[in-house]
């Protein structure tokens, strides 16, 4: 199970995209979850865009949907342990998407350093694009 985090949505939409999703996991593999589809949809301008895009990220099967308090608990933890241990951690939406994944044994596939550094003292795991 493989969580394609915004960061890598957001460049594989891209004018020229230095890849292609589908050759770094297969369809069957890709999970989502709502604050990835939140943090895609809400910088796309184009219209016709927008509808595509937002189609096809909720036609992936979304993972922690709905969201519970205690999901945000754990993304809270997540935070505080890599702070502790001298992390810092830019993005709590990022927390929260580890935490979902984490919850569910699934990989992050990211372009994002948040993840790296979660991933160095949690139980996160990761792999960069």
């Amino acid at each position: 199970m493989i969580v394609v985090d915004s960061s890598v949505w957001i460049t594989a939409f891209s004018k020229r995209p230095p890849f292609r999703i589908e050759k770094l996991v297969g369809r069957d593999e890709v999970v989502t979850c709502l604050p990835i589809i939140q943090e895609v949809l809400q910088g796309i301008d184009d219209d016709y865009i927008f509808e595509d895009i937002r189609d096809l990220l909720y036609d992936l099967r979304a993972i922690d949907d709905p969201m519970t308090g205690e999901l945000f608990h754990e993304a809270i933890l997540l935070f505080r342990e890599a702070r502790k241990k001298g992390v810092t951690v830019r993005s709590s939406v990022d927390c929260l998407i580890a935490a979902s994944a984490i919850r569910h044994g699934a990989t992050v596939l990211h372009r994002d350093r948040d993840f790296d550094h979660l991933a160095r003292v949690t139980a996160l795991k990761s792999r960069r694009v």
